[in-house]
This record gives structure tokens, C-alpha cells and sequence, in this order.
């Protein structure tokens, strides 16, 4: 209840209403100039049962109920008036740990409110907070845009309105996904990603988890139905291509358009019958264009590959519509060269430690080559080529190139003299047929293992394997040395000062190579290895060791080691700037004297 004694007893306070630009204006009583803090009977004080909030941490709950303890309420809460009761407004969280404080009143502002602004205020307050659950808070910013725009939310917010957006995104989530984001196991990024797909489509991935939540397979998932429009083999903008879809950068299908979900300007499209549609008339069109034109079509397809079902797809569309499918292995194709630059080098040669003279060599030599195949290019048509369109049977994505038919082989000598891969089966001998289907398996093995390294690598990546808060193990510092020398250490250098770093290799599997240097790992190896490293990532030029970090930290770092030698450097070079220096202060001297003796 109200305590009713005067004001001086009871901590009764007259404050200053203060404007608020981020509250609604319909939710501020326009009645009072001055409010008044009362402490009122926590028994009277009750939760709002429609309170948008429901989660609260306990940790921080009694961390507050702490500070209540030794320095009671600082700022009183706010509550409406509902009979002999108050219901809480805002500050429920204070309330709460006044409770477990053991408070038996608390300060509070009592206000006027309608119905509906209640919500509203709270909803607003509870965002402006930094510990909203997610899900929660998506829910909250939905509930918001029946009145305002996501614009006017980001303001009533502080936050950004592609935040905004993102919420809003979230809020779609089926309550199966929302609560594998509440329990920390989905990221709200992933969460988000999800959120893209219609509700039915979403029962479907989550079913397919069989229960149990894997981050890795559910973003494989949401992979496979989704496709970066940046890679798109037609225009984006293209309204006719399939008029009832419209262009793709208008459309509310496109990540985009949706607030920016995956980054800046990251357009990804969210609807796979569409994309596939547009896919496959891209197609269409450039068969009709190849018929038209008459350019010959080339699938990018070898004998070995032309099995593959989307290959066979491809290959059947254009046979469909009277054109030959020609395999790469028949065909002589020039494709137009790119000039390199010095860039381009820099970035082929990163692992190599080439001084400047040495990638301006290979450049010298890249740009003789250039000048052959641009040469051989531009007279294609003069040597028998015609023209022609490489088509990529996945992407659909294509390029004009210049194309002849190599001279068949009749005679059968003449066929088996062809190497092995580019020979049919039945052009092989029983014992070079064995070869081909050995070499066949052997590669759809590596394929295989590039899946699996892949989807390991991305599965760590997206735990909290780089925040466990324990040394190193052996392994992990077994891996990172060999990475290090691997990717890091040029030829030249692995020759000079690492000769012996894995002893013999011959005749040795790499799985072998690893467990040898495991067994006979020290870690002075990998010490070896981070000191030559810092030896080599200083920068030098216009950087030094009173301007660049790195340089800075290296000095500092050398001086346990080498303190007399760098004291020696050190002195010469002090020695030659006092002699400088002495001669430069002789000379502004003389200067003044001069000045001194014009102004007498």
C-alpha cells in the first residue's frame, strides 16, 4: 500500500518530467508536469502478466539484488494503478531482485497510461536494453511495425535499421529453430539465414535434423537453397527472362531487399524453383543464340566427366534442339588471355620469398607469354578456328572463345597412340582398361576427401574452437609448425635453414610424414620456425621501428638477444646524426647572424 505519512518521512520526491525522444508520444500522460516517487508495499507492486520480457538471467539478477542490499534502488520503477494493486511498467528486473534482497517496499513512479501504450513503452524500454534475448526481441520489433517503419524503429532504438531488419527477419523463425537460438546452439546469423525460407519449407529442414541440432548440416542445408546472385549466369536486371519473376534486383526473394542480411549489397536469392527457372532458360536462349549465329556451343565436358548427371543434362537440351555436343577432348579452344600484372604475380608467388627483382622477372616472362596467346588469339579465325561459346554445365555461366574440331583418327594404331585418359573404354585393352577404372576411383576418392576436409573445416569453424581456454596441445603445435613451414617458408629458405625439418621423405605417405614429425616433435622447432618469421614480417621502406607496430614489437623482442650488437649499430648511427646535427645548428646560427645583422 501507499505509505501516507509526509513527504520528508516517506522519501516522497517531487522530479521534473524529463522528454524522452525516444518514448511514444502517446504513451507520455500529458496531465502531470511533476511526478512524484513514492515506496510503495512490495505486496502491492505485481508483474504484468503481458510483459513482452520473459526471460531474466539469474547471475545478473543476483549481482543486482546484491548492490539493492548495500545501496537500495536507485532508480524507482514505474507502475499503473489496477485497483488496490500496482502493476509494473517498467523495471520488473529491479523489482524482481528487490525480492530476492528482501525489500519491503520499493520506489516507484506511478502513471497514467491507455491501454495500448502500455505494451508499447515496454516494448520500448526492454530494447533499449543490451541483454534481450533474441528471439524475444525479434518478436517485440515485429509487434512494433503495425505503427512505425523499420527507420523509425532503428531510431526509437539507437540502433541501426539494418539491425532492424535483421529482428524482423528473425522473427519468422518457427518456434522449432526459435528455440535452438534461445539455448545458444543456432547462431542469429543462421537463424536469419533460416528465416529466409517460407514456415512449411522450415518444418522441412528442421525435420530433417532428426531431433537433434547440428549447425554444419543445417547450413549445408540452407546452402543448397540458396544461390549468390553474384554468380548468376544472366542479368540481374533482365525483366523479360521470366516476366511473371520480374528482375532479381527488385525482387523481395533477394536477400538484398531484406535489409542487407548477408552483408552490404549481398544479393542471395531464396527461391530455388526461380533461380533454376531463370537457370534453365539462360540455357535455352543460348542454344537458340548458338543456332542462330551459328557459333558452335561447347559443354565444358571431357570423356572423363561426361557421365556426370548434370553434364548429361546439358548434353541432351542441345541435342534436343539439333546441336552436336563436341567433348573438350576433341576440340582445340583459345580462350581470350588476361594481361598480367604486377598484382597478379605477387598474389600467384605469395608463398615464395621473392625479392621485387625476382617477380619482375616472372612478370617479364608472363607478359612474352601473354603476348603469344593474345597474338594467337586475335588470328584465330585466320587458322582454321570459328566461333564459338564455352558454356560451364553447373553455373550455366559462359564465355566466347575461338573453337576447331581436331582431325579424327582412323586408323586403330593411330587411337591407341592417343594418351589413355582421352581413349574410350572400348578403344582400351583389358589391362589399360583396368589403369582407367583404377584412375577413375582413385580421383573420385580425392573428390571425396576434398568434401570431407571441407565440411570439417567449416563444421570448427563454426564452434568456439579458437576461444577454448587451454594451452596448445602437441598436435595443434604440430600443425601449426608444418603450416607455417608449408606456407610461409619459401624453397630457397626451406633449402638454407630448414633442411632437415622433415629427414627423409622418400618412399613415405603423407599420413607418415605427419606421425614421424609428431613422434620426434620439439617445441623448440616451432620456436625456430616463429623467430625466422619474425625475421621476415617486418616491413621495411617508410616503415621502421619508431612507426609500425610490428617493427616496434621486433625491436623490443631482439634486444634479449642481440642488445651489444644492436648497442653498436645504434652508437654509429647517434654518432652520425650528432655530427649532422651539430653542423645543421652551426648553420642556422650563421643564418641568424645574418638576419640580425640586415634588420640592424
Amino acid at each position: 500500500m501507499e505509505t501516507q505519512t509526509k513527504q520528508k518521512q516517506t522519501g516522497k520526491t517531487a522530479v521534473r518530467k524529463k522528454t524522452n525522444p525516444n518514448s511514444s508520444k502517446t504513451a507520455v500522460s500529458k496531465k502531470d508536469t511533476v511526478l512524484q516517487i513514492l515506496n510503495l508495499d512490495m505486496a502491492s507492486v505485481i508483474p504484468d502478466p503481458s510483459q513482452p520480457r520473459k526471460t531474466f538471467d539469474g547471475d545478473s539478477l543476483q549481482l543486482l539484488s546484491q548492490s539493492i542490499k548495500e545501496h537500495g534502488v536507485l532508480q524507482p520503477i514505474t507502475v499503473r494503478k489496477s485497483g488496490r494493486d500496482h502493476i509494473i511498467v517498467m523495471g520488473e528486473r529491479r523489482y524482481r531482485a528487490s525480492k530476492l534482497a528482501g525489500q519491503k517496499t520499493i520506489p516507484a513512479i506511478v502513471r497514467e497510461y491507455a491501454d495500448n501504450d502500455v505494451l508499447e513503452v515496454q516494448i520500448i524500454e526492454n530494447l533499449q536494453r543490451r541483454d534481450v534475448e533474441p528471439t524475444e526481441e525479434a518478436e517485440a520489433i515485429a509487434f512494433l511495425m503495425d505503427k512505425y517503419n523499420p527507420a523509425e524503429i532503428a531510431k526509437r532504438l539507437g540502433r541501426t535499421e539494418n539491425f532492424v531488419r535483421q529482428r524482423l527477419k528473425l522473427a519468422g523463425l518457427i518456434e522449432g529453430f526459435k528455440h535452438y537460438v534461445r539455448s545458444g546452439e543456432m547462431t542469429i546469423s543462421l537463424g536469419v539465414a533460416v528465416a529466409l525460407f517460407e514456415a512449411g519449407e522450415q518444418q522441412m529442414m528442421l525435420e530433417s535434423l532428426d531431433g537433434e541440432f547440428h549447425a554444419n548440416r543445417l547450413k549445408r542445408i540452407v546452402d543448397n537453397r540458396t544461390f549468390d546472385l553474384a554468380n548468376a549466369p544472366f542479368d540481374l536486371t533482365d525483366k523479360k527472362l521470366l516476366p511473371k519473376a520480374g528482375g532479381c534486383t527488385l525482387c523481395p526473394f533477394n536477400a538484398a531487399n531484406q535489409g542487407n542480411l548477408f552483408g552490404d549489397g549481398k544479393m542471395v536469392c531464396t527461391r530455388t524453383a526461380c533461380f533454376e527457372s531463370k537457370k534453365q532458360k539462360t540455357l535455352l536462349n543460348l542454344i537458340k543464340r548458338a543456332k542462330t549465329e551459328q557459333l558452335l556451343l561447347v559443354p565444358k565436358i571431357s570423356r572423363y566427366w561426361k557421365d556426370e548427371e548434370h553434364n548429361q543434362l546439358v548434353a541432351a537440351q542441345m541435342e534436343k534442339q539439333g546441336l552436336t555436343v563436341h567433348l573438350t577432348d576433341a576440340l582445340e579452344i583459345i580462350e581470350e588471355p588476361i594481361e598480367p600484372t604486377l598484382d597478379t604475380i605477387k598474389e600467384e608467388y605469395r608463398h615464395y620469398d621473392y625479392s621485387d627483382e625476382e617477380l619482375q622477372e616472372e612478370l617479364d616472362e608472363a607478359l612474352e607469354a601473354y603476348m603469344e596467346e593474345r597474338e594467337r588469339y586475335d588470328t584465330a579465325l585466320e587458322h582454321g578456328f570459328v566461333k564459338g561459346i564455352l558454356l560451364h554445365t553447373d553455373t550455366y555461366k559462359s564465355k566466347e572463345v575461338f573453337v576447331k574440331v581436331k582431325e579424327k583418327q582412323e586408323d586403330i594404331e593411330d587411337v591407341r597412340s592417343a594418351p589413355l585418359e582421352q581413349r574410350k573404354m572400348s578403344e582400351c585393352t583389358p589391362e589399360e582398361q583396368i589403369i582407367k577404372i583404377n584412375t577413375r576411383e582413385a580421383r573420385k576418392k580425392q573428390i571425396e576427401n576434398n568434401r570431407q576436409f571441407k565440411e570439417v573445416a567449416e563444421m570448427v569453424r563454426m564452434t568456439d574452437y579458437i576461444n577454448i581456454d587451454k594451452p596448445l596441445s602437441v598436435d595443434e603445435m604440430v600443425a601449426f609448425s608444418i603450416s607455417l613451414y608449408e606456407n610461409n617458408v619459401g624453397y630457397s629458405d626451406q633449402r638454407e635453414h630448414f633442411q632437415e625439418f622433415f629427414g627423409d621423405t622418400t618412399n613415405t605417405t603423407r599420413e607418415e610424414i605427419v606421425a614421424r614429425f609428431r613422434k620426434e616433435f620439439k617445441e623448440e622447432t616451432l620456436n625456430r620456425l616463429i623467430r625466422f618469421l619474425l625475421t621476415r614480417q617486418v616491413h621495411f621502406g617508410e616503415s621502421n621501428h619508431m612507426n609500425n607496430l610490428t617493427n616496434s614489437s621486433f625491436y623490443t623482442a631482439i634486444q634479449e638477444y642481440h642488445k651489444s650488437n644492436i648497442d653498436t649499430i645504434e652508437a654509429g648511427y647517434a654518432k652520425t646524426r650528432s655530427k649532422r646535427e651539430k653542423r645543421l645548428k652551426e648553420r642556422v646560427e650563421a643564418l641568424q647572424q645574418q638576419d640580425k645583422a640586415m634588420a640592424g
